[in-house]
């Protein structure tokens, strides 16, 4: 099967990522991918991201996340450039 990937916010305000096996593994790999050289990917719908996402929505009433980035921070960057993340967790 070819990958699918669903990204959505539910009416609640809750992120959900919907993933079959194929999509599963493209989702994987790329994060696998990520390093300081290479600190991001982006999704978004064919061609324009380096992991597609689907655009058809599993409920009518989910909000489609079609386009967004991941990115590759380490502790000592964050450090440097975002301090103020890397203090105590709030949960």
């Amino acid at each position: 099967m070819a990958p699918r990937i669903t990204l959505n916010l539910t009416a609640d305000g809750e992120l959900e990522i919907w993933l079959n096996p194929e999509g599963r593994d493209v989702l994987v790999k790329e994060l696998q991918g990520l390093s300081e050289r290479n600190d991001h990917f982006h999704f978004g719908p064919s061609p324009s991201g380096e992991v597609e996402v689907s655009s058809r929505a599993y409920r009518p009433d989910d909000k489609l996340l079609e386009y967004g980035k991941v990115l590759f921070r380490p502790d000592g960057w964050d450090a440097e450039h975002y301090p103020h993340v890397m203090g105590q967790s709030t949960r």
